[in-house]
């Protein structure tokens, strides 16, 4: 073997190596969306995944080794979901005002978001396992994996469903908000942090504070909102 392919059967081995790349594709793909002006189509996350899929294809590196690694990233996840509660205390005085249309936004939100996908689904006729899960498609992926495993459907094809939920809704949130007319930053993140959990709550905050607070009340009641009453929607489906 070569001196260089000796470095990289020792490098991919251990869990720096993909810490490294993971960081330094998220850095190189966050500057991209930072030149196109923080464009809604240029999400970093969408390019990060891209990138990072495409290693590892290249590589021949499989996900368990690689998530040896992203594992320090994926814990940070916690700390990053609490980081929310200081924005939120910033601005409570707007959240309290606003409690009544949040309570309703939320469940016509989480109801039309179980349903609406559910129906198209079943219209094809999409097997039962394939509906458990798409249905928490719009929750934050832990509470929408466990939802979904417990109606007997498959948690990666939930994981799966559920990130490319958020990509689309960051994409889409914002031209969308325009394009309707709605000016209040509340109700545009409440919007994407309901629709699109923490991908579009990223999003939201990169366009105002006070929209990315909504999207992270609406992401975090949505997921328990969802875990209530899901479960209702499903057993009607699959019955």
């Amino acid at each position: 073997m070569t001196p260089a392919f000796e470095l990289w059967v020792y490098l991919s081995s251990t869990p720096l190596l993909w810490l490294t790349v993971t960081l330094i594709v998220w850095i190189v793909a966050d500057r991209i969306a930072l030149a196109s002006g923080r464009h809604p189509a240029v999400n970093p996350v969408l390019i990060a995944i891209i990138v990072l899929g495409a290693v590892l294809i290249l590589t021949g590196t499989s996900f368990a080794t690689y998530f040896q690694g992203a594992q320090f990233v994926h814990f940070l996840l916690g700390p990053a979901i609490v980081a929310i509660a200081v924005p939120l205390y910033r601005n409570f005085d707007k959240v309290k005002e606003n409690l009544l249309p949040m309570a309703a936004a939320l469940i016509a939100g989480s109801v039309t978001a179980a349903v609406s996908a559910l129906g198209i689904a079943a219209l094809f006729g999409v097997p039962d396992p394939v509906l458990a899960s798409l249905a928490p498609k719009s929750v934050t992926a832990g509470v929408a994996m466990g939802i979904a495993e417990r109606f007997g459907g498959e948690a990666a094809l939930t994981a799966v469903l559920v990130v490319t939920t958020g990509l689309v809704g960051a994409i889409i949130v914002t031209p969308l908000m325009n394009a309707l007319g709605l000016r209040d930053y509340a109700a545009r993140g409440f919007a994407a942090g309901l629709a699109a959990h923490g991908i579009g709550t990223a999003r939201a905050f990169v366009v105002d504070e006070v929209a990315g607070t909504f999207a992270g009340i609406a992401m975090a009641l949505n997921a328990v909102v969802t875990a209530l009453i899901l479960p209702l929607i499903l057993y009607w489906f699959l019955a």
